[in-house]
């Protein structure tokens, strides 16, 4: 058995990432990394590199995930909120028509970033997609 050229650190596993705090980290729109760069230069354009640590983030491949998971939160919240009030109060449609539309809106649009920086966050924390120094070939 020849071990001339290897050494013990080689095969060891490199030091796991902390899950949740890269989680909310990113859901505040920070850095998984450090918590202290933004990691969006735009409303959902993700950062190439934290402007303060200088992590890559480009490896990200959130595609589909933010706006599935921003879906299933917001109509989880208005859909009950919608049928409460109606059997609550039972306004007239109108009213409904007026205020479930617009609260979808604003939930939508105030979700979606956060949630995209968790889904980048959680890449982050498991290495994902070149998050670990390898390529996804």
């Amino acid at each position: 058995m020849d071990m001339t050229n290897t050494s013990i650190y080689e095969s060891a596993e490199p030091a796991p990432r902390p899950l949740m705090p890269s989680m909310l980290r990113g859901f505040f729109g920070r850095c998984p990394a450090c918590g202290e760069g933004h990691a969006f230069r735009k409303y959902l354009k993700v950062s190439d590199a934290c402007p303060a640590c200088g992590e890559e983030l480009h490896h990200h491949r959130a595609d589909d995930a933010p706006p599935y998971f921003t879906i299933m939160v917001v109509g989880h919240v208005v859909v009950p909120m919608l049928l409460w009030t109606e059997l609550a109060f039972a306004p007239p449609v109108w009213l409904h028509m007026t205020i479930w539309p617009a609260l979808t809106l604003f939930l939508s649009l105030a979700l979606l970033p956060r949630i995209k920086g968790a889904v980048v966050g959680w890449q982050w924390a498991l290495r994902m997609h070149g998050f670990g120094g390898e390529t996804d070939d």
